[in-house]
C-alpha cells in the first residue's frame, strides 16, 4: 500500500524563516579538462532525436577494465560505453517511450542470484525500466505490467507530468514528477523472471516561501508548472536523499526504509532564490531582478548530483550548477562547501557546459586510479550547426582535493 508522508505539510511557507543556510562565502574557481569524451549524440531526424542526459558507472566487479557507462538519450534511448568513452550498445526506447535518467542497482536479489541492474526513468511512459547489467551488455527484464509511476490513466500520461529524476538504493527508487514537487519511493521487486515495483511514499517539497523580510515567493516558471526535481542521489551509509529542485535548492531529506522520514532542510539555494522576476512567453525564459540577496551560490538550474565516498560516511558531494557551467562540491558529512570547478577545452575535448547529470566512482579504474567522473555536456563541440550532446570522463585527481 502507497503511504502518503505527512511531512510535506511541515514545509510549508515558514522554510525559510526555519533558518535554512544563507549564501556561503564563494571559493576560487578551479578550471580542470577532460580526458576521454563519448561520440557526438544529434536532437535531430538524421541522428534519431538522441540529447544525452544523465549517466552512471556500473563497476565489474570481475575485470573492473570492463567497467561500463551508461548514459540516457531521451527519445534516443540509452547508449553503453567502455572506459576509453567508445559505444558498445545502444538500446533504443519502447514506442512512444524517452529516457530521462538512470541509476544503478547493485546486488538486487532476481531469482536465486545477485544482479546488477541499471534502473531508468521512461517519461514519455511515466514508467520505470529496468535492465541488468553483465559485462557483454544490457538486457530489459522489465515485467510488462509495471504499473503509471504518478499517472491516474494514459490521458494523464499524455500530459506528460511523468516519472523525471531517479535516485536508487537497497531495493527502493526515489523517482520525481514532471512540472511538480512531488517525490514518490518506489519498491522494486520480482515476479514471474521479471521485475515489476510499488509506490510506498510520497512527498511534495514546497511551492512557495516565506522570505526573511516577511513576503512570500514563487520561482518563475512557465504557467501550470511547479518547481519539479531531477537531479537526485542517495547516501545509503547515511539514509539520506539528496533533491535538486531545479529552480529552488538543493535538499537533504533523510530516508528509512521505504519512506522519507524527515523534514526537507536546505544545503543551498539558488541564487535567484527570493528575486523579482518575470516570464517571458514569446522567449519562454525567465527576466530576474537581483536585488535581494537571499539567494545561494548555484545559478539556476540546479542539477545532477553524486557522491564520490572516501569513507563510510566521509567524501564529497558534487552538484552541476547549470545556469553557469560549473560544479559545487560540499563535504559530504557536514554538507559546508569544499571547492567550485568548471570543465575547459584540453588539448583532447571540449569543455562542460550547462551539464544536467553526473555520477563518480571511487573505483580504481584503468586509468583512472582515485577513480572517474563522468559529466553530461549540454552544449558539445564541435557541432556543424547541429544540437550536439555528449559525456565527458575526468580524472578524479584533476580536482585535486583528498581522496
Amino acid at each position: 500500500m502507497q503511504r502518503t508522508t505527512g511531512l510535506a505539510a511541515l514545509v510549508a511557507l515558514t522554510t525559510l524563516a526555519a533558518g535554512a543556510p544563507a549564501a556561503a562565502a564563494e571559493r576560487p574557481l578551479r578550471e580542470i579538462t577532460a580526458t576521454v569524451e563519448t561520440p557526438s549524440l544529434f536532437d535531430d531526424e538524421a541522428g534519431g532525436i538522441a540529447d544525452a542526459d544523465d549517466p552512471a558507472i556500473w563497476i565489474n566487479a570481475a575485470d573492473r577494465s570492463r567497467s561500463l557507462v551508461i548514459g540516457t538519450a531521451k527519445n534516443g534511448g540509452l547508449r553503453v560505453y567502455d572506459l576509453k568513452g567508445r559505444e558498445v550498445q545502444s538500446i533504443a526506447t519502447p514506442e512512444g517511450g524517452r529516457f530521462n535518467n538512470v541509476d544503478i542497482l547493485t546486488g538486487f536479489t532476481f531469482g536465486k542470484r545477485k544482479v546488477d541492474v541499471a534502473v531508468v526513468t521512461d517519461r514519455g511512459l511515466d514508467k520505470l525500466r529496468i535492465y541488468r547489467i553483465e559485462a557483454s551488455g544490457l538486457t530489459d527484464i522489465t515485467s510488462a505490467d509495471a504499473p503509471l509511476l504518478f499517472s491516474r490513466d494514459q490521458a494523464e500520461v499524455e500530459e506528460q507530468a511523468t516519472g523525471y529524476g531517479i535516485a536508487v538504493y537497497d531495493r527502493y527508487a526515489v523517482v520525481s514528477r514532471r512540472h511538480s514537487t512531488r517525490l514518490g519511493i518506489f519498491r522494486l521487486e520480482e515476479r514471474n523472471g521479471k521485475v515489476t515495483y510499488r509506490a510506498t511514499d510520497t512527498l511534495d517539497l514546497p511551492r512557495e516561501f516565506r522570505l526573511p523580510d516577511g513576503t512570500s515567493w514563487t520561482p518563475c516558471l512557465e504557467p501550470g508548472e511547479d518547481p519539479q526535481v531531477e537531479g537526485m542521489v542517495v547516501d545509503a551509509a547515511a539514509g539520506v536523499l539528496y533533491a535538486a529542485q531545479e529552480d529552488v535548492a538543493l535538499w537533504r531529506i533523510n530516508l528509512a526504509g521505504g519512506t522519507f522520514s524527515s523534514i526537507p532542510r536546505m544545503v543551498e539555494r539558488v541564487r535567484e532564490f527570493g528575486e523579482p522576476a518575470s516570464y517571458d512567453p514569446e522567449s519562454e525564459e525567465c527576466t530576474v531582478d537581483y536585488r535581494t540577496g537571499f539567494g545561494g551560490r548555484i545559478t539556476a538550474d540546479v542539477e545532477g548530483a553524486t557522491i564520490y565516498p572516501t569513507g563510510k560516511r566521509d567524501g564529497y558531494l558534487i552538484v552541476s550548477s547549470q545556469g553557469d557551467s560549473r560544479f559545487f562540491v560540499y563535504d559530504r558529512r557536514t554538507n559546508k562547501p569544499v571547492t567550485i570547478f568548471s570543465v575547459v577545452d584540453g588539448k583532447r575535448t571540449d569543455g562542460v557546459q550547462h551539464s544536467d547529470g553526473a555520477a563518480v566512482t571511487a573505483v580504481s579504474l584503468p586509468g583512472y586510479p582515485k577513480g572517474l567522473l563522468i559529466l553530461h555536456d549540454g552544449e558539445n563541440t564541435p557541432n556543424d550547426d547541429r544540437t550536439s550532446t555528449n559525456f565527458k570522463f575526468v580524472d578524479w585527481r584533476a580536482l585535486n582535493i583528498p581522496s
